[in-house]
């Protein structure tokens, strides 16, 4: 039998309390050992005293009885911290963005190889029902071709707080917190596209750092994705909506996974509101619109597929090339959106 991995989670703040800690610890064959925070009680009250907690990143990074350090930081700790952990030998995960740009997060690449350490990044939303429902749409040509998809995160919190995903400071900003899942849902569902253009604002009242986006990739196809997020949005649109050649899919509720870890339930247990599919059925149909069933969205398979990356028994979830790739085309939809025109994507 293979002992158990141990797993240090630096930073306890929303992310690392609300969905790493709980996926890690759901997880056969890994042990949330340590935890980096300066707020020890809260770490222990909500974990457990037999859970390390150490004063900083460093102090965990450097504790020798850990196999896998996973990022929960602020983002422009990432790939600083991320280095740190593979020059001391630990496996490492990244939560999204991978780095503040992909200059930054490219020297990571060949450090794992040297070291023969798992680098992933937890795209997690490659987990959700609606993107596996749309992937098997795709993947079934029950749309016919795809011409033309939008994939939105709306949200109404009009109030700016102070915490540093809203302040000026680097790794801020809704772009940077949600144009990740949604560019590489895109690459997933759809493949390269060969130009983008973007847009890249401040809405609300008194706004430090932008909090709504809107890009727009063209493909070689015809095909055009819109990806979008705002926090000005009190009246949401569909999360999902795949318009082709023989029907549209549509798919408006957010996936439950994030808010059954909230209320302290099992991810896996959530349950997925349906969709809509409105299909033409025979070559001179009409078209018939139905409720079409949800895929149940399963993030605790990153971390049960990162373990067996890590015993050599399996892929990795997320290739650290993968989300490089979704930092260029960031990179190049800020470059867009600064010169308010498209811009073509290299190969």
């Amino acid at each position: 039998m293979t002992a158990a991995l141990n797993v240090g989670l630096v930073g306890f703040g929303y992310a690392g309390r609300t969905l790493h800690a709980p996926l890690i610890r759901a997880t056969p064959g890994l042990v949330l050992a340590a935890v980096s925070s300066r707020d020890a009680g809260a770490v222990q009250a909500a974990l457990g005293p037999d859970v390390r907690v150490h004063a900083s990143a460093d102090a965990l990074i450097d504790d020798a009885s850990l196999d896998l350090v996973v990022l929960a930081s602020p983002n422009a700790t990432h790939a600083p911290l991320a280095r740190r952990a593979l020059e001391a030998g630990r496996h490492v995960v990244i939560d999204k963005p991978m780095a503040l740009h992909a200059a930054e997060a490219a020297p990571l690449l060949p450090l794992a190889q040297a070291a023969r350490r798992v680098l992933s990044v937890f795209h997690n939303r490659r987990f959700d029902g609606d993107f596996l429902t749309a992937q098997a749409l795709l993947a079934d040509g029950t749309l016919g071709r795809i011409t033309e998809a939008r994939l939105h995160f709306d949200r109404y919190r009009p109030q700016v707080r102070a915490r540093w995903r809203e302040s000026a400071e680097p790794g801020g900003g809704l772009f940077a917190d949600l144009s990740p899942h949604l560019i590489d849902q895109a690459l997933q569902l759809f493949g390269e596209p060969v130009a983008l253009s973007a847009d890249i604002m401040i809405l609300r009242d008194g706004g430090l750092t932008d909090d709504a986006f809107e890009c727009r990739l063209r493909y070689a196809s015809g095909l055009r994705v819109t990806l979008a997020a705002s926090m000005l949005a009190a009246l949401p649109g569909p999360r999902f909506a795949l318009h082709g050649t023989r029907g549209s899919w549509t798919s408006w509720a957010l996936d439950p996974q994030e808010d059954a870890l909230k209320a302290g339930l099992s991810p896996d247990a959530a349950e997925a509101a349906p969709g809509e599919l409105c299909i033409v059925e025979g070559d001179a149909g009409e078209p018939r619109a139905r409720a079409w069933p949800t895929r149940s969205g399963r993030w605790s398979h990153y971390y049960a597929q990162l373990r067996d990356a890590m015993l050599g028994r399996g892929p990795n979830p997320v290739p650290p090339d993968q989300a490089c790739r979704v930092l260029k085309l960031q990179d190049l939809a800020r470059a867009a959106a600064a010169a308010r025109r498209e811009l073509p994507v290299e190969p």
